[in-house]
């Protein structure tokens, strides 16, 4: 089997780091999400716990941009995780990324797989409720805050828009069947997809 790169972008609450984890057992290709900037720190020395404080973050206020670079931390996190996803997809590795504008970085790589996880709003609640220990109006507020923040993000640094069907694969409601159904259904498809690759 060639170099497959699956992709996931996903609101708050849909299940959509869990649906690409079990991807990523399935297919025993690795995950890359949050860790890939523990990675990043410990290759430069740096506290990854100051990196993530600013991840999957447009940046914020004023900023000088000289030359097309900018002085801004969360451009420069950002920068480095699209950096880092642009050479694993060159050195030929297949992998399962969460987020990070991942189908706009590598939109012209003929290797990857696009998916976007939505829910529905009852669903998502119900689950982070579930998760965090939370109760519906917390749980409410932190799932717009999320998808709040990621949409900025995605739509700053991409051309397509955040959630917009046209710019994925596959675009599934996980609330339909649930989380563990709709990764199987997924692993399925893209498995007959990659077999007829091969033919």
């Amino acid at each position: 089997m060639g170099q497959f790169i699956i992709s996931v972008g996903r609101e708050y609450g849909s299940g959509g780091h869990e649906i690409a984890s079990i991807l990523s057992e399935k297919f025993n290709i690795p995950m890359y999400d949050r860790n890939m900037l523990d990675q990043m720190a410990e290759k430069n020395g740096i506290d990854s716990e100051e990196l993530h404080k600013h991840e999957e973050m447009k940046h914020q206020g004023l900023h000088r941009t000289v030359r097309g670079h900018s002085s801004s931390i969360q451009d420069t996190i950002a920068q480095l995780q699209f950096d880092f996803i642009r050479n694993k997809a060159a050195s030929g590795e297949s992998f399962v990324v969460v987020g990070r504008c991942a189908e706009n970085v590598l939109r012209d790589n003929p290797a990857l797989i696009s998916i976007f996880v939505r829910g529905d709003e009852e669903a998502k609640t119900e689950r982070i409720c579930r998760l965090y220990k939370l109760n519906k109006l917390e749980a409410k507020a932190k799932m717009f805050r999320h998808d709040k923040k990621r949409k900025a993000y995605h739509n700053y640094y991409s051309k397509m828009k955040w959630g917009d069907s046209r710019g994925y694969d596959f675009c599934v409601n996980s609330s339909l069947m649930g989380v563990e159904a709709t990764a199987e259904a997924l692993y399925k498809m893209i498995s007959e997809f990659l077999k007829s690759k091969e033919q």
